[in-house]
């Protein structure tokens, strides 16, 4: 079977783009909105609405195959990829990509994701997002093409088992970290709230006193709500190196001890922190995470950290998960480029002995987050992101929904 037929049309993801350096250096609210200048390349305005790209594919007998190019909500910060706007990408999906897929036989998705990778325009890898859409177009493809579900040919093709369960789903909160944490209760999502404590003035406390106090709110509230005392999720917190600002980044034993009093106010519930610090670069991180696992496992700390600043590409997992940097990393999907390097990056975390949290973002769309689903439903990571938005149950319908539509066909089967 080949591909006979590429098409594209530009779209809007789940949330925006957001020009992170402008709000770092204080840019203030209106409403939803933020007021000043942008200061990001690309932004003009540091809040803008998220744009995606999808690509069709059409087989040899008819059938269409498609995914989602989306990049991050801070796109074009920290080194990644520059904001990524449909109409600045579409030139080279019709110059670069269609000439060379069309009449491309279907036959191995690692071959054609290959392929993709080695696409350079002035010496350049396609943008993170174009490679990110357009292999779920493929990987999609290639399953048509073998009459078999995506989970199927992903366990196919990389040797691994599919799941005869949910993957633990993981419910992002936003700022409304009360009333969205509700919701999440309400629906039972296995893991929550994010909680997004990026603050310490108004979030975490000048003696992390302010997110002591959320996480016994957090305990209570939820063993008040749940209608069934089986419901036991975990809780993870992104902290976003709001810890180790107020307590060092590299002050191990004052870290562990607040977080013992945080596995206590969580009791009985299990407790992950992501991102306590950022040490200011790739090699600091990893020190300073492996310091601080260290720490917590020698004294019996049972809370768990979570890798994310300075872990973005595939080649900083596998840094972070050799070093064991952290319990647990969190592999931020678009930012990996291929779908193939996301499906890598998990069996790779779990080869090694160390967490792995399929992530990603709030601004992706419906389509890209139903193939992560997929993909993870076969390499089966700890946790997976509900996405897109920040709203809660869009996402987490979204993620769910598609993980027992997969479910009940393998059932069938």
């Amino acid at each position: 079977m080949k591909i006979q037929k590429m098409i594209y049309s530009a779209g809007k993801t789940g949330f925006y783009f957001d020009d992170q350096k402008a709000i770092k250096q204080g840019a203030g609210h209106d409403g939803f909105n933020y007021v000043g200048e942008a200061v990001t390349p690309g932004f003009t305005s540091i809040r803008q609405a998220g744009e995606s790209i999808s690509v069709q594919i059409q087989l040899e007998d008819g059938e269409w195959a498609f995914g989602d190019c989306a990049a991050v909500q801070y796109s074009g910060a920290g080194g990644r990829d520059p904001l990524f706007l449909a109409a600045d990408y579409i030139p080279l999906i019709e110059s670069e990509v269609i000439p060379h897929f069309i009449g491309k036989e279907l036959h191995s998705f690692k071959e054609l994701a290959a392929e993709l990778e080695a696409i350079r325009v002035n010496g350049k890898a396609l943008h993170t997002a174009i490679r990110y859409g357009v292999s779920q177009a493929l990987l999609d493809a290639v399953a048509k093409a073998h009459k078999e579900l995506i989970t199927e040919t992903v366990a196919r093709e990389y040797n691994c088992s599919i799941s005869k369960k949910p993957i633990p789903i993981f419910t992002q909160s936003g700022d409304n970290r009360y009333e969205n944490t509700e919701k999440m209760i309400i629906k039972e999502a296995q893991v929550l709230p994010h909680a997004l404590i990026n603050n310490v003035e108004e979030k975490l406390g000048h003696k992390g006193e302010i997110l002591l106090d959320y996480v016994k709110w957090l305990s209570h509230r939820i063993r008040e709500m749940r209608r069934d005392e089986n419901y036991q999720p975990v809780l993870h917190i992104d902290c976003y190196g709001t810890i180790g600002m107020v307590f060092g980044d590299d002050n191990y034993t004052a870290m562990a001890d607040y977080m013992a009093t945080l596995e206590e106010a969580a009791k009985p519930f299990h407790l992950r922190i992501e991102g306590p610090m950022d040490a200011g670069g790739r090699e600091a991180q990893i020190r300073c995470l492996a310091g601080l696992r260290k720490e917590l496992d020698a004294r019996q700390i049972h809370v768990e950290i979570v890798a994310d600043e300075w872990c973005n590409t595939w080649e900083d997992i596998k840094l972070f998960a050799d070093e064991k940097a952290g319990h647990m990393i969190q592999i931020k999907t678009p930012d990996l480029g291929g779908v193939n390097n996301t499906i890598e990056a998990v069996l790779y975390c779990k080869k090694v002995g160390i967490g792995a949290y399929q992530g990603g973002t709030c601004n992706e769309t419906d389509r890209s987050a139903q193939v992560c689903t997929d993909i993870a439903l076969a390499t089966q990571p700890d946790q997976i992101l509900a996405k897109p938005g920040m709203g809660v149950d869009e996402g987490y319908m979204i993620v769910n929904n598609e993980m027992q539509r997969v479910l009940a066909r393998l059932a069938a089967k």
